[in-house]
Formats: C-alpha cells, structure tokens, sequence
C-alpha cells in the first residue's frame, strides 16, 4: 500500500489507497518522458487538496519541478492563479490583455517544467474559484497540454466550475486524455482509524477532542463519561453524521459532537466548531448581502425549507429570495430537494455553522417569526419547541409550556433533547418558596427522559430530589415520584433500594388499590421478577389489574395512564409465564398482546420494558415468532433514538431465540451488542447476562478444543451476575456448557447451587423441565442410577404440568439416556426419536442434531448400523448448516465409532482393528485402561493422585466420546471381549 510521506495536523492520509495509487502511476509514467493531465474533482472537503500535497511532495522527493498556485474567490486580478504559480511572469514588457501572447507564454513556461530531466508538474488548486481568465487559459490547456513529461493537475468542485473548463474537462475524461481522479467518503473502519489517532495525539497539532458537555444547562449531565472517542459506536455514528467527508469529521469532532443531538446540535463546543470550521465561515462570508440572509434565515427553518417561509420570515420579497436562493445554488451552500420547490443545506453542519454564525438579534427575530408562522399552522409540539428553545431568554412563560409539551412528543425518539428541553424549562419556571405539582410533573418527566436516553445515575438523582419534599405532591403525582424512584433503582440493578422505595409508598395506599397504582404496582412486580421472587409480588399485580380493568375508566384514561395499565397488564401474563403457569398465562397473553399491539410507538416507548416484557412472555411459552416481533419493535424505538432501559434486554431475547433457531452467529452478534448496550447504561447484570448469552452460541459454534475458554466466560458470568433473574440464566447456562463438555459433576453443582437446592426454586419454574433433564443425564454419568431416574421422574411431572412441546423434548431425551444406560435400545431409539420429533417442531435444529447425535447407539441397537449412520448424517447436515462445529465434531466420532463397531462385527480376529482410543486425550487413556482392568473410581483416583471427582469428570467425557455407558461397554468396546466381566 502507498503511504503518503506527509502527515498533517489532520492525521495520516488513510483511507486513499486507489487514489494515491492511481497519483503515483502518474509520476511513473512522467518517468518515462509522458505527461497527462489530472483532474481531482469533488465536495468541499472531501479531500481534494490533501491528496494535492501529496502529489507534490512526493513529485519533489524524485526530482520533478513543481509550480503551484491556488486560485483565490473574488480576484479582479487577470490570469491570478497563473501568475501565482510562474512567479515571474508576465515580465514588466509583457502584455496581459493579449490572450494568445498569454497562452503562448505560459505554453513556454510550462515547456520549461518539462525540460528538467526529471519532468515539470503544474498543480492548480480550487481552479473553479479563478477568474474568467484564467478558467479560459486553463480550459485551453487542458485540450492542448505541451508535450513531454508534464503534468498538468487541477482540483475543484464540479457544481462550481465554469462550464467552459467544465467542458474541456469532461470532453478529455472521455478521449482519455484526462486523468479523473474523484475522492470517495470515507468508510467507517477509516473515520475509526482517525479518531483513534486524534485521540492519541490530543494536546499536540492534532484535531483537539472537546468532551461533550450540554450547551445549556440540564440535569446531571453524563453523557460524556459514557461515550469514549474511540469506541466503535461512536465512530459509526459519526461517520453517518459526517457522511464520510473528513472536513465535516474534523469540524463535528473539534465541537464536541454528541450524537443523541444530532441533526438538531452540531456539539456543546461552538467556539471550537467555528474555529476548525475556518474554510465553511469563508464560504458563508463570500455570500452577497441577500444571499448571507437568506442562508441564515434557512438555517432558522432547518431543512428542508421552502422559499416562501424564508420570505416570510425574513421580510422580504420572494422573488428576492428566490434570486438569492439562485446564489447560494451556485455556491453550493444549498441544494435543491428533489422536484418539491423545496431546499436544504449542502449537509447539515454548515446550516449549524450558518446559524451559529448569525447575530443575536437576527436569530431572535427569525425564531420568533418562524414560531408564530408554524403555531398558526398547527404543526406538532415538537417543531415548536425546537425554535422556543432559542427564546426563553425573552418569552418564558411561552417557552416553558412549548418546551414541555414538545418534550413528550420527542421523548420516545429523541429522549436526549427531551432531557435538553425539559431542562431549560425547569431552569426558567417561576421558583418559589417550595416546589409546585408543575415543576414536580416536568421532574417526573424529565427523570423518565433521563432513564430513556441511559443516563441513569441522572435519573435516580431527578427521582430522589422531587420526594425531597413530597407533602405537597397529590397522591398520583406522589406515586408517580416513587414509580420513578423505584424504576431508577432498579434499572441500575439495586434491587433493595427499588423495592424498599415501591413498598413504602404501596403500604401508605387503601385496599383495595386504585387504578393510579398501577405504574408503581408495575415497578413492584418487575423488580421481584429480578430478584426471582415475583410470587412475593403476584396477588398485588393482579389486584391492581383487577382495579384497573373494571368500571368505565379506560375511556377517560390519558395516554400515560393507559400504558401503565396495558404494562402492569403484560407484567401479570409474564409473571405466570415465568411461574409456569401456563393455563393462565394463555388467555391473558393474548388480550395483553392485542393491547400492545394497539398502542402507538410513542406511547410504547413511555413504558420500554414493555415490549421486552411481552416478548419474554412469548419466548417462555415457546412462541417464537410473537417474541421475536416485539424484541424488534422494542429494539427499533431504541435504535432510533428511543429510550434505552430495555435494549439490551431485547437484543438478548433476540440472541436466545436465534439461538435456539440454530443462527448461531447471529446470536453471538447480538449478544455482543447487548453487552455494549449494558455498559453504556451501566446496568451490570444485562453485562453478566449477555455474556452467558453468548457461551450459549459459542458451546455449538466452537470446537471442543476451546470447551475450557468457554467454560471460563461462563464461569465468569455466572460469577459476576447478581442473585436473582440474571443469575439463575447465568447458573442455567453454565450448567448446560459443563455438561455438553462432559463435566456432570460440575454441571450438577452449578444447578444445585444457582437453583438454591434440589427443588431448584431461584430457577423460573418453565424451565424446570430442562433443568431436571440435565441433572438426571449429570447423575447417571456420575454413576448414580438412582438419583438419574428421580430426576427424571420429577422432569416428567414439570413438562406434564407445563405442557410446553419443547420442555417435553428435554425430559424425552433425559429418558432415552437412561434406558440406553440400561441397554433398552428399542425404548431408547423411541424416546430419542420423540424428543428429535418434539425439538424438530418446536424449531430447535441444533438440539434435533444433538439428539441425534446422542441417540445414534441406541438407533444401532434397536434398528441397525444403517438407521444410526442416518441419523449422524442428518445431524452433520444440520451442523453443517447452522455452524454447530462442535455438533459436527461429535457426530463425526460416533460415526468413526460406528465404523469401527460394523468392521469388528464383519472381520475375522485376525484383521488390525481401528485405534479408536485415538479420540482419547493422554490422561483419559490411562484412566479408560486402569477402569478397563477393573479398578473403582476411588482406586483410579488413588493411583493417578486425583480426586475422585475428577476421575468421574474424565470417565463422563470418554463415555460421551465413545458412545459408551457404562463400565461393562466401555471394557467391551476396548478389550474386544465377548464376557469382559461385571462392574
């Protein structure tokens, strides 16, 4: 790859690999005596001049001449850009009015360029700013280049060149006598690159980074400490906000760019945005008078506006405007929007630097104009505020209303300048002696737009600072206050603090409780729901359900008030989902999807656990397909700047159910983003739960030899998650790794003891089916015949209660394995080949490939080695395509063993048989072949100074590997005997 030899103040040249080939290609063949001409062509900013520089330093490091000029706008001065590049020409005799002696004189000079032996280089820099002059001597060189090795590069914006050079130009890109070169926006992975290294070099000549920090005062702002410079969501963001232009990406970073404010903020540093901003101020000041006003005015409008309300708006006539408009066209600072009459700004940071830009008292004028126009027109809340927000210095009580009012509308999508705007309504309400229900209410709001945008610190804070005093509060608004509280508390996963703020308020209420609970009763129930004791928590829900369901209230009910209602509503169907309350869960499951399904995004994303909520309660009862539509609704409010509470929690039921459907990488994937969401919001349990999501990927997607690394990140997670919900997943998740990598002892323990005992209650009981499954498999590969059947008697009983297709798939399986233990292969083949069917229906490819996989030596014994190599083979098929390699790896041995097993049946003595012990590790062998000579667990553990433990660890993993299980077929299977004893 070239490397550009400079490294200017804006960082190296990355991301111009196939230009700066292409410039190099030019300077070699200047080498071999041939010149041509270069065009470079493109945006302002996009990189034109850099890529210049480039050329003519490393045209200079090989000896070429280069003479260069830039034109300057506005010149009067004839043939400038020429003159600036000869130095000394014309001389004190030379006329400047004769065109041809001109042309003639400058063919000499450029003839002279060439002559050095190593060529001549002409480099002309924004030529579409030159004088009429000099665009005529240039488009006439362009067709006449002088002979011999020199080059001829010019650089401009196309929308700004003249049509005769533009047209000389063009006609030589078409002959090929032209070189056009046209600078692309950078990728994502580039803008990452320069970001990293303005980071690094901050405080030197670098583009200085401005933490981000609010323009106007509001409420605890923390956004800066949770958005590094280079993490690569920023990048992303920003590189979408620059368009990929790295003028505009220097510009944004300089003023502290801060995307939940992008388009409407251009960043909290206007000083450093102006001064990086030095070439866009240039363009804006070469505007004639009408022009320069009517840019400002559109920058008051925002885009895309319409001629007609920058007349209005600024007085003056249209077609006045429309002339200026026509102006600012061919300067390039606006541009026509399709073929509506309408326009916006060439991007959006230079209608910023505009406004920025404009006076005081200009700016006031034209917002108060623009927000009486469009109040007369009955436009939404959230087009008012955007302009009240520039006048609460001289109309407060106007702004103050406006601001609140387009706050809630822009909450579910733009929580950020919710936060922005109710904060400049607090800071200019009318203060008094003590708080009044007004600034209480726009508190309360403020701390839910706070808790949407991740800043939940700042939440918690707004809560606690409006119960400060809370006599004053009507009793809605006071459990309104400990709704907030408790929801802060929670999110940030301090459960004893959230319950202990929902149940002081519950206990001051009467019975029964009124509808208005309904938001604290949701706070009440989903916090017990984290701790894993929401039976603690169910008669209250369904009590405030009750309340809120009967009489004539819905009709009355505001929009906020609804939603309360319809999340409670969801709670309850959840909290019996989660219970295993399946007879109950179904009918009220329905009525409360119809009734999410009804609300509209805005009043969706008032409650975010909403969606997540719904979707876990579908997921739980095994329908997938409802699940999964309203994590993606959830995760599309969040992703378009919607609140952020429930993200994670919707990206991580998307990972389960992708998960469970066999797209494993997808799985990973969102996983992976749960955990960066997690950590933006700082919810630590989300973090820890993300991570167990993953190493449910990873067990199928990587190969046994990486079982101890997996293992390792479900360790940490189970480790690191605190106790309740997410721990008990975590414990589930690390209980299912353990025992596919052959470790039932540890599997066992991490159930017993993530489920608090036998009887598993930490667990969510529709699980219960599964878990009672992997202890029954744990303990007969322990050896303990006893404890695997009680087991999986108590399995059948959950799945029979339950009635879950999937749950009864686990427990048919957990049967199979011990009637194959018991050498039942006919009622084994028929359990496996039932929980395959039950696994297969309910959409679970990979544990029907595992099934398979594990049942094969039954399918043998019951039905022959060519019914059991088709049950491999379907089960490689599905590994193979959903990526399940440690699947595969295991069918691919129980297929060499199944070999193995069909040439020994069909051989005499006499031939070699396979080596099958080749798929034992070195410590496993030594520990088959003393269990083969009949030493006990506690003998083998004795010679080899290991625990016993560990011994039956090992024995589990060599009876899994080769298909064995029991002492009796694993001596049988080495020893080749007919009678190879007893136990």
């Amino acid at each position: 790859m070239f490397v550009a030899a400079s490294q200017g103040p804006e960082g190296p040249l990355v991301g111009r690999d196939t230009e700066t080939r292409r410039l190099v290609g030019v300077l070699e063949e200047l080498g071999s005596g041939r010149g041509s001409v270069v065009e470079i062509a493109g945006d302002p900013g996009i990189g034109k001049t850099r890529l210049m520089n480039m050329l003519a330093e490393v045209a200079r490091q090989r000896g070429v001449q280069v003479a260069r000029a830039h034109a300057i706008r506005g010149s009067t001065v004839a043939y400038q850009v020429f003159r600036e590049a000869t130095g000394d020409w014309p001389g004190p005799d030379q006329s400047t009015t004769d065109d041809e002696a001109v042309f003639r004189a400058i063919r000499a000079r450029m003839a002279d360029l060439a002559a050095d032996s190593s060529g001549g280089m002409l480099l002309l820099d924004d030529i579409h700013l030159c004088d009429e002059a000099s665009a005529q001597l240039a488009a006439r060189l362009v067709r006449t280049l002088a002979p011999g090795p020199l080059v001829l590069a010019l650089a401009h914006q196309p929308r700004r060149t003249g049509s005769v050079l533009l047209e000389a130009l063009e006609h030589g890109s078409r002959t090929g006598r032209v070189i056009r070169i046209e600078p692309q926006p950078l990728d994502a992975e580039t803008v990452a690159m320069l970001l990293d290294h303005w980071r690094t070099s901050e405080g030197s000549a670098g583009v200085p980074y401005t933490d981000p920090t609010r323009r106007h005062a509001t409420p605890a702002s923390d956004s800066a400490s949770r958005r590094p410079l280079n993490s690569p969501e920023f990048a992303e963001q920003l590189h979408a906000a620059s368009g990929g232009n790295p003028r505009h990406l220097r510009v944004l970073v300089a003023g502290g760019w801060e995307p939940e404010h992008w388009p409407d903020r251009p960043g909290s540093d206007a000083d450093g945005l102006l001064r990086e901003a030095v070439a866009m101020t240039a363009e804006l000041d070469a505007l004639t008078p009408d022009a320069s006003a009517a840019a400002q005015t559109a920058a008051v409008l925002g885009d895309p506006f319409r001629p007609e309300d920058v007349a209005e708006i600024s007085g003056h006539d249209l077609d006045q405007i429309l002339d200026a408009l026509s102006d600012l066209v061919r300067a390039d600072v606006v541009r026509p929007v399709a073929s509506n009459g309408r326009f916006a700004f060439r991007h959006p940071l230079l209608r910023h630097i505009a406004h920025e830009r404009a006076a005081i008292s200009v700016l006031l004028t034209a917002h108060q104009r623009a927000l009486d126009l469009f109040a007369a027109r009955g436009v939404p809340a959230v087009q008012l505020a955007r302009h009240a927000e520039y006048l609460v210095g001289t109309d407060a009580s106007v702004a103050v209303n406006l601001l609140a009012r387009g706050a809630t509308e822009v909450l579910p999508d733009a929580p950020a300048t919710a936060v922005r705007w109710l904060g400049l309504a607090l800071e200019n309400l009318p203060s008094g002696d003590r708080p009044t229900a007004e600034r209480a209410t726009l508190m309360l709001e403020c701390s839910r737009a706070l808790s949407a945008s991740g800043r939940l610190e700042a939440a918690r804070t707004m809560a606690h600072e409006v119960l400060r005093d809370h006599t004053y509060l009507a009793e809605h608004l006071r459990l309104k206050a400990y709704a907030a509280r408790a929801a802060a508390e929670r999110q940030l996963g301090r459960f004893a603090e959230a319950e202990a703020s929902a149940r002081t308020a519950l206990h001051t209420l009467p019975r029964p409780l009124p509808a208005a609970a309904a938001e604290l009763a949701f706070e009440y129930g989903f916090l017990h729901v984290f701790r894993g004791t929401y039976r603690e928590a169910r008669a209250l829900v369904r009590e405030v359900v009750s309340a809120a369901t009967t009489g004539g209230e819905a009709s009355t009910r505001g929009e906020g008030d609804a939603v309360s209602v319809a999340s409670v509503r969801v709670l309850s169907a959840f909290g019996d989902s989660y219970l295993g309350d399946t007879a109950a869960v179904m009918p009220a499951l329905l009525d409360s999807a119809q009734l999410v399904d009804g609300l509209p995004d805005s009043a969706a994303a008032r409650t975010p656990e909403l969606l997540a909520m719904l979707g876990c309660t579908e997921l739980f009862t095994e329908q997938y397909s409802a699940a999964s539509r309203h994590f993606r609704r959830g995760l599309a409010l969040a992703q378009a700047g919607g609140p952020q509470q429930a993200l994670a929690h919707c990206l991580l039921g998307l990972s389960y159910i992708d998960q469970e459907a066999g797209r494993l990488s997808q799985a990973e994937q969102w996983a992976l983003e749960a955990e960066r969401a997690a950590r933006a919001t700082g919810a630590d349990d989300a973090i820890s739960m993300s991570k167990a999501m993953r190493v449910g990927a990873m067990v199928w997607t990587r190969s046994q030899h990486d079982s101890a690394a997996v293992v390792a990140l479900a360790e940490e997670s189970a480790r690191t998650a605190q106790p309740g919900w997410w721990a008990g997943s975590a414990a589930m998740q690390l209980a299912m790794v353990r025992l596919i990598g052959g470790d039932a002892p540890g599997c066992t323990e991490a159930l017993l003891e993530g489920g608090g005992g036998e009887d598993l209650h930490l667990f969510q009981p529709n699980f219960h089916p599964m878990l009672l499954a992997m202890l029954s498999t744990a303990a007969l590969f322990t050896g303990d015949a006893d404890a695997a059947q009680r087991w999986a008697r108590d399995g059948d009983s959950a799945a029979e209660r339950l009635g879950l297709a999937v749950q009864r798939a686990h427990v048919d399986r957990a049967q199979a394995i011990l009637h194959m233990a018991e050498g039942e292969h006919a009622m084994a083949a028929k359990l496996f080949e039932q929980a395959a069917h039950g696994f297969r229906r309910g959409g679970r490819p990979i544990h029907h490939a595992w099934t398979l996989v594990v049942g094969a030596h039954s399918a043998e014994g019951a039905h022959g080695s060519a019914t059991a190599a088709n049950w491999l083979a379907s089960a490689m098929n599905l590994a193979d395509v959903h990526g399940a390699v440690r699947v595969r790896e295991e069918a691919a041995a129980a297929k060499s063993l199944l070999a193995a097993s069909a040439t020994f049946d069909n051989t005499v003595t006499e031939s070699p048989r396979p080596d099958i012990t080749a798929l034992l590790t070195g410590r496993e062998r030594q520990i088959a072949d003393l269990v083969t000579a009949g030493k006990r667990s506690r003998d083998v553990a004795e010679q080899l100074f290991l625990s016993k433990r560990t011994v039956d660890a090992h024995l589990a993993r060599i009876y899994h590997k080769l298909n064995v299980s029991s002492r009796t077929a694993l001596t049988r299977l080495l020893l080749g005997a007919d009678d190879a004893g007893s136990e």
